[in-house]
């Protein structure tokens, strides 16, 4: 039955009985003690660097390029919508 549910519960139960109920705790810690990677926090200095080419190439707008976008988009609606009228205009209306 290797593959199913059932049958990793049976492997688990049989490698508990044979190795003791210890058994994946120990080699869960061997594999950990192996590591060799360290990630991040092994190295500062790199962390810093990583994090501010990841923050030049942000594709996210900076806040005040946002709200100046949105300024602008609602200042070209307001003046599409305010009729402009020319002096000529008036005058032939009076």
């Amino acid at each position: 039955m290797s593959g199913t549910p059932r049958g990793g519960k049976l492997a688990a139960r049989t490698n508990m009985s044979r190795h003791g109920k210890d058994f994946y705790a120990r080699i869960g810690a061997i594999g950990g003690r192996k590591g060799t990677t360290g990630g991040f926090a092994a190295n500062h200095d790199l962390a810093r660097i990583a994090g501010a080419k990841g923050g030049r190439i942000s594709r996210r707008r900076k806040v005040t390029e946002h709200i100046t976008a949105e300024a602008t988009a609602l200042q070209a609606q307001q003046v599409a919508v305010e009729p402009t009228i020319t002096q000529e205009e008036l005058d032939l209306a009076a």
